[in-house]
């Protein structure tokens, strides 16, 4: 397969800061895939999106593009690619026309050829056409951003954390957005610290501490899910937390807002009723302990676990 994306033992590291950026990171992006990169603050996704942008040089290992080496052909990848980084970049004291008619002339394109592409998000922007790109929302901001990066027809669009500080309807209406530029033939790679997010990629890389945890599909990671996840919800969490250091059932735990999420890796039943015994007579008033599936943060937190 000719992949769009190909990424073998990369390696990067900040000397100054000790710290250990990128440690052996191995994907592979389909074309046309909607691929996510999924991890908490820290975990190297930035950095990795500076490298495939060719703004960032690895210390180590081998990145191609569309099959050109982001190093050798630069060049080629930058006038192939779109990009819309972690933070706003464009310019605040242009109006949104003025932003995109630039983009537009610095990638010798034509915003007539190419705004078909944008028209659906374009079609929200009209009316704040006259308006500096600094007064616009962070929702609206982002669509501004995302225009441009896309002005040119890029054959893949690399998207950094695109929803961070985005109100929770404009993430939603942001997501759809990129399912019909997926719809276009362009490749999507976009990275998130939200794990519900990651439900609405073709397939995810779990990153943490600049490793790969796991590549598969969402429903695939959630399906190898190992052992049987239980809720409970206590008025005193916290207390909880201290207690369950006495515990000595084979499980992991952690807290999900009011509720505790509990993992039995035995059989889940007797492991349930043991577990029930155990808040018992430590006097821990509890309400409404059920099994429950698993979604891919119960998986993460499991795949990053201590061993």
């Amino acid at each position: 397969m000719d992949w769009a994306v190909e990424i073998e033992h990369l390696n990067k590291t900040y000397p100054e800061n000790h710290v250990t950026a990128l440690d052996d990171v191995s994907i592979a992006v389909k074309p046309n895939e909607l691929f996510g990169l999924v991890g908490p603050d820290g975990a190297g996704k930035s950095t990795l999106f500076n490298i495939l942008t060719t703004l960032l040089l690895p210390d180590s290992g081998h990145v191609t593009v569309l099959g050109m080496d982001v190093i050798a052909d630069y060049k080629k990848v930058r006038s192939t690619i779109g990009y819309l980084p972690g933070v706003f970049s464009l310019y605040p004291d242009l109006t949104v026309e003025e932003n995109l008619i630039f983009f537009a002339t610095m990638y010798k394109s034509k915003i007539s050829e190419n705004m078909s592409i944008i028209k659906p998000i374009w079609r929200q922007l009209l009316p704040f056409k006259k308006r500096r790109a600094g007064k616009l929302s962070g929702g609206m901001k982002q669509k501004l951003a995302l225009c441009c990066a896309l002005i040119h027809k890029p054959t893949i669009l690399f998207l950094d954390e695109p929803t961070t500080g985005v109100d929770p309807v404009s993430r939603k209406e942001f997501w759809e957005i990129l399912k019909g530029i997926q719809q276009q033939d362009i490749t999507v790679v976009v990275s998130t610290p939200y794990m519900d997010e990651a439900t609405l990629c073709d397939r995810i890389a779990l990153i943490q501490d600049g490793r790969i945890i796991e590549v598969a599909t969402p429903s695939q990671i959630i399906d190898n899910f190992e052992g049987s996840l239980y809720t409970l919800t206590t008025d005193n969490i916290f207390g909880l937390l201290e207690i369950m250091k006495q515990c000595t059932l084979h499980c992991n735990y952690y807290p999900n807002g009011d509720q505790l999420h509990i993992v039995f890796y035995e059989d889940a039943a007797t492991m349930a009723s043991a577990f029930q015994q155990f808040l018992q007579e430590h006097q821990i008033e509890f309400r409404n302990m059920k099994r429950i599936a698993p979604n891919i943060e119960d998986c993460f937190i499991e795949l990053v676990k201590p061993k």
